[in-house]
């Protein structure tokens, strides 16, 4: 280096420091973009059980159909036996709500360690999206007991609301479009925190 003239060194040093300084810049931006490995693990989780939800969930849809058509039929025995059914299935979907809840409680605990603001509120959508998913569920649970309880007594002989199936039935469809909606606006999310995080 005792060869270069003064310009040449000084020229050199500069473009030393500005490649030192671009990596130190990526290296920092890459710390600001780390996402804790407790998120990760509940994030992944928690997709995987909110997906078999939105699956129990929509497979009911063709089931309460049926039970639709049997209440029209008079079929009461049939109705009531399906329905008997979801509600047990139901029972499945309330314990996967709360292993989903479970995992978005981590994923709330694991928001303070992601150092992008950005990153950090899409996060924070995805866990409201999934905590008004699990609030849904309940909803859905009680319009399936409610539908079971028409229907035993429509079976048994009592008095029941004209209409009242086919109205419960339609709750409980939106309840699981609601299901649905709120499970996608959580991977959209999910979606833009993976794009912020990977640059």
């Amino acid at each position: 280096m005792k060869y270069l003239s003064r310009r040449t060194k000084t020229i050199l040093v500069f473009l030393i420091l500005v490649t030192t300084g671009y990596g130190v810049a990526r290296f920092l931006q890459g710390e600001n973009n780390r996402v804790p490995q407790d998120f990760t693990d509940a994030r992944l989780q928690g997709a995987a059980i909110a997906e078999n939800i939105v699956t129990l969930s929509t497979q009911s849809t063709n089931d309460l159909g049926q039970v639709n058509q049997y209440d029209k039929s008079g079929d009461y025995t049939d109705a009531l036996t399906l329905t008997t059914k979801l509600v047990a299935q139901s029972q499945e979907i309330r314990n996967q709500a709360i292993a989903l809840s479970t995992q978005v409680g981590d994923m709330a605990k694991a928001l303070s360690s992601i150092n992008s603001q950005d990153a950090r509120q899409a996060a924070l959508d995805a866990i409201t999206n999934r905590l008004a998913l699990v609030d849904q569920l309940v909803n859905y649970s009680n319009d399936l007991d409610a539908l079971l309880n028409t229907l035993r007594n429509r079976f048994v002989g009592q008095p029941t609301t004209a209409g009242s199936v086919q109205a419960l039935v339609n709750k409980i469809n939106t309840d699981v479009a609601a299901v649905n909606n709120f499970n996608a606006q959580a991977t959209q999310s999910m979606a833009k925190f993976d794009a912020i995080t990977a640059k």
